[in-house]
């Protein structure tokens, strides 16, 4: 196969036509129509003021989105000095998103902890009590002499 046949054409913007490997077509459909879904949820972030966003959401919810946003916005820059040539592992960029991946973890532990299952111990002690329960007759006879003793010593 010639190198020519595997080279897909694209326009941009301007109509220029820039030549490409049709391999990173599949992959430039992808990330092309992944920016047009942020961009939606940038504009959807952007028609309403922040107040009149945060109104909306109870305090858990409202640092989700101002550590999504943060982390966000880092990411981006994260990519621009990739596009700049600049290694972004040596700049102050890659603490910044570690501090804010450590807040959102403990974000998340708020919200697990919400989310998890609370013993009532009453309930729990009344149910394994009417499961263990015995009808009088049926308890052998020195346990029902100890309860008929236990009982008669409650009433004096």
């Amino acid at each position: 196969m010639v190198v020519s046949e595997r080279i897909t054409n694209m326009c941009d913007e301007d109509g220029v036509v820039e030549d490409y490997p049709t391999e990173i077509a599949e992959y430039l459909t992808g990330f092309n129509s992944s920016v047009g879904s942020v961009n939606k949820m940038v504009d959807t972030m952007i028609s309403l003021s922040k107040n009149e966003l945060l109104q909306k959401l109870d305090p858990l919810e409202q640092s989700k989105m101002d550590l999504m946003s943060a982390y966000a916005l880092n990411s981006l820059f994260w990519i621009y000095l990739t596009t700049q040539g600049i290694n972004p592992k040596d700049h102050g960029i890659k603490q910044e998103l570690e501090r804010i991946r450590t807040y959102m973890n403990k974000v998340k532990e708020i919200t697990d902890r919400k989310k998890a299952a609370r013993l009532d111990r009453g309930a729990a002690s009344r149910f394994v009590r009417s499961a263990l329960w015995e009808a009088e007759g049926e308890r052998p006879k020195a346990q029902a002499e100890d309860s008929y003793q236990s009982k008669r010593r409650k009433q004096s």
